[in-house]
């Protein structure tokens, strides 16, 4: 093989290694998303807002995964999940928008202090641990970061999918057998590690 053709080969296979094969939101616009999610900041920037009914914790989205983001909007959007206001609001919301929109609220950074100290419910976690990671920090950005939300947020979630008010067959299946001990533990657990904050950090 002649040395230039050889030089270009190990080239390109060196820009390979180092230019990232995609963004975790690489569909969406940072910056158009940022404009665009003006009205979130509504519920989603006011620290420890309250859902009025059934009451608990809007959550935070600051830092969650992209790709879950644009599944849960288009999920309201569509109906597939129920919240009156959620769904008001993504129902104007065209795919490019909620990629945009998703892709702001990814590129924000987590928190880097827990909001709390709770070690009740650490081994129950574990379970958790192969879709949400070791500290609710999934490694599968189609599944939803946990560390820092809400505990009430969190209650209320593993309360419906254990009810079958919010349906995915992985969930209901954990879900199931949970007593609201369990819940109310493991709630407060991952609402305890560091990570996702609300808008109010903008």
């Amino acid at each position: 093989m002649r040395p230039i053709l050889l030089n270009k080969i190990v080239l390109i296979a060196l820009l390979m290694s180092i230019l990232p094969l995609g963004s975790t939101f690489a569909d969406g616009d940072v910056q158009a998303g940022n404009t665009k999610a003006y009205t979130c900041t509504g519920c989603h920037g006011i620290p420890g807002y309250n859902n009025v009914y059934p009451t608990y914790k809007v959550p935070k989205i600051g830092g969650q995964n992209y790709a879950y983001l644009v599944a849960a909007l288009k999920a309201y959007r569509n109906g597939e999940r129920d919240h009156a206001t959620m769904t008001n609001q993504a129902s104007s919301l065209n795919d490019g928008d909620i990629e945009d929109i998703s892709a702001y609220f990814a590129s924000l950074p987590l928190s880097s202090q827990p909001s709390g100290i709770v070690s009740a419910a650490e081994e129950k976690s574990k379970v958790c641990e192969a879709c949400h990671g070791v500290t609710g920090k999934s490694v599968d950005p189609t599944y939803p970061n946990l560390a820092g939300q809400h505990a009430s947020y969190l209650a209320q979630a593993l309360g419906d999918y254990r009810s079958g008010a919010r349906t995915n067959p992985i969930m209901a299946g954990m879900a199931t057998n949970l007593s609201n001990q369990d819940i109310a533990d493991l709630a407060a657990w991952f609402a305890s590690q560091q990570g996702l904050q609300d808008l109010s950090i903008k």
